[in-house]
């Protein structure tokens, strides 16, 4: 099965398909089963360093992970009425892309869900609805450019956060 990265340049543009490359700096993978929700993420990561896949349901999301390594998953934590749905992404994404920056989005916050979720190694538990300027400011954090921050520049091999990158603090 082969993975594309969604491409659109303009908000409401036609999403065009193109096979993703191996030199694309930032794979995205997000899982997100409310469509308008989902076009607002990839939107938001649509910019020239990153390769985006989409996924509306759990299958899809599993045979993402399982044909490529991702450095970011947004994934929501209900999915399709699976309760469990976002914990299988984290689960099979802890495997398979263990480096990866890990944002779940949930209606339906619960402190077993959220214990659940960091200990799948979820970095952030957000509560929907979440601003979208949040989860730029995450991103860049860690190094990836979104169309509300554009100009984050990559962090070096090695590092995963933009601390990480501009090494110890000086006194």
């Amino acid at each position: 099965m082969a993975i594309y990265a969604i491409r659109s340049r303009a908000l409401g543009a036609r999403s065009t398909f193109a096979p993703m490359s191996d030199t694309q700096k930032n794979s995205i993978l997000i899982v997100e089963d409310e469509q308008s929700i989902r076009d607002g993420l990839v939107e938001l990561f649509d910019q020239p360093a990153n390769a985006i896949t989409a996924a509306p349901m759990l299958p899809e999301a599993l045979a993402a992970l399982r044909a490529q390594t991702f450095e970011l998953i947004v994934t929501d934590l209900r999915l399709g009425g699976k309760r469990d749905g976002g914990l299988q992404v984290m689960g099979l994404a802890g495997m398979l892309s263990p480096d990866a920056l890990v944002l779940v989005l949930t209606a339906f916050p619960d402190d077993d869900n959220k214990h659940a979720s960091f200990r799948l190694g979820a970095l952030h538990f957000l509560e929907k609805p979440i601003d979208l300027a949040t989860i730029a400011a995450l991103a860049a954090e860690h190094g990836i450019a979104t169309a509300l921050r554009p100009d984050v520049q990559p962090l070096p091999k090695g590092a995963k956060t933009k601390a990480d990158a501009d090494g110890p603090a000086k006194s």
